[in-house]
């Protein structure tokens, strides 16, 4: 799913975040100046991976129009490896 939605640029930001928010944590137990800019890059990357996750429910189309049932397109169009075709 991560991979038909093309969603790997928000995992890559959100893990980036976590790493950061542990290395601002060492950082403040040790005292070294700059964890709270860490901290502040580490929330930037957490927001910004959850925008990035939120995009394709925010902008998705309809699939049938008579319907009011709205469901996410995928942008890829050849299958995926282990999946049959149909």
């Amino acid at each position: 799913m991560i991979k038909v939605l093309r969603l790997k640029k928000g995992v890559i930001a959100i893990v980036l975040g976590i790493i950061l928010l542990i290395v601002a944590q060492v950082m403040s137990s040790k005292h070294i100046d700059g964890s709270n800019v860490v901290l502040g890059f580490s929330g930037g990357f957490l927001i910004l991976g959850s925008l990035i996750f939120l995009y394709p429910i925010l902008f998705a189309k309809k699939v049938d129009n008579e319907g009011e049932e709205v469901e996410l397109k995928p942008a890829a169009k050849e299958p995926l490896d282990g999946e049959n075709v149909a």
